[in-house]
């Protein structure tokens, strides 16, 4: 089985995970795949961290909307989707997943309004390694639940933690354990449960202080009933985020330093989680000039004035300095393809040019994807190295 093509990626998978360092394009390249998809007809969502302000102007997002906007008609018609294609973008926002679920799945509106206003859980997010995967992961849960998307392309954080959604249950349940919560809240019991829950209330008492101790109690009350739903959730999308269903995108420049963050998610999606890695995207490249011909080589009239001579005899030193650049980027291209193996893929996509607005650039990435063959043009496709 060969590599598949971006067209038959987007058609297969119902989630592409992107990861990369940052400054590498990743937002925008998770956005443009999301374009792509939506212009072959279908239903797509793209969930971002926290996208430019171009890009989010773009897309027509809000800082922290309360559910995925659906960009307009005429939006749509602009970046070249027709029915039954739809587009829809979100910025996650912890909290607000967090809120959802508390009032999804509380007993009662009174408790779910209780622990709304709880001072300890107002400040969960920061008290408890990896709460915001854990949010991040239940809205997925959501999404491809509900079946109203036939996609899901999450943008994740550029840094070496962005994989870290994947084992959140494991470090949150280090602390949102039913067990751990039954200690701190009073009830009933026998004995030893009795005197244990008042020993911990007056260590907490001295501590904390009284008033903090029983935010707590309250905390751990409330939240307690709905630890099994959100612990159910996260283990099944553990489990589909390991199937075939999902492909993990991994996004590089071709910088060094953003190469090496590559090879670090590559060891660690593979080797340490157990998932599916699509391949690599090779972003603001110039692997597409690597064959251009050199200006000196260009057949040129008999007639062609001296000047125009001069004038490519000075060009030639940047354009060879230009050239070597080109075939380096090649160069790695052909290392991304071998290190995805048989059935991955590493797609080239182009350096635009300077001054892009972010409409264009999504345009013209969406464009380079769905090209096949190297194109000699810096708006050209991407090449399958």
């Amino acid at each position: 089985m060969s590599a598949p093509s971006p067209a038959q990626l987007l058609d297969a998978r119902k989630v592409i995970v992107c990861c990369g360092a940052g400054g590498v394009g990743k937002t925008t390249v998770s956005a443009s795949l999301a374009l792509a998809a939506a212009r072959r007809g279908k239903r797509v969502l793209v969930v971002t961290i926290d996208p430019s302000k171009r890009l989010a102007e773009a897309l027509g997002v809000d800082r922290n909307p309360p559910e995925p906007v659906a960009l307009a008609a005429d939006r749509l018609a602009k970046l070249g989707v027709q029915a039954p294609g739809s587009l829809s973008a979100w910025m996650l926002d912890p909290q607000l997943v967090s809120d959802t679920v508390v009032r999804e799945r509380s007993r009662t509106p009174d408790e779910a309004e209780r622990l709304l206003t709880n001072p300890i859980y107002r400040n969960v997010s920061a008290m408890i390694a990896g709460m915001q995967e854990y949010t991040a992961v239940e809205a997925l849960h959501a999404f491809v639940g509900d079946d109203q998307y036939d996609l899901v392309v999450l943008d994740t954080p550029p840094s070496r933690n962005a994989l870290r959604f994947l084992d959140a249950p494991d470090r949150v349940g280090a602390f949102l354990d039913r067990r751990i919560f039954n200690l701190f809240v009073p009830g009933e019991g026998g004995v030893i449960r009795r005197v244990a829950s008042r020993l911990i209330e007056k260590v907490l008492d001295t501590t904390f202080g009284e008033d903090t101790r029983r935010d707590l109690q309250v905390f751990f009350e409330l939240f307690s009933q709905i630890l099994g739903h959100l612990n159910k959730n996260q283990h099944d999308m553990r489990a589909f985020f390991q199937s075939e269903a999902v492909s993990f995108l991994l996004v590089t420049s071709p910088a060094r330093e953003a190469v090496t963050e590559a090879f670090f998610f590559e060891k660690k999606t593979r080797e340490e989680l157990g998932l599916h890695l699509g391949g690599y995207v090779l972003n603001r490249s110039l692997a597409w000039a690597a064959d251009l011909p050199m200006p000196d080589t260009l057949r040129r009239p008999v007639d062609a004035p001296a000047a125009l001579g001069r004038a490519l005899g000075r060009l030639a030193p940047l354009a060879q300095a230009e050239a070597q650049l080109a075939r380096t980027h090649a160069d790695l291209a052909s290392e991304l393809r071998n290190r995805a193996g048989d059935h991955g893929f590493a797609w080239v996509l182009p350096r635009l040019p300077d001054g892009a607005g972010a409409l264009e650039a999504l345009i013209g990435l969406a464009d380079a994807l769905m090209t096949d063959g190297l194109a000699a043009s810096p708006a050209g496709g991407p090449t399958t190295a």
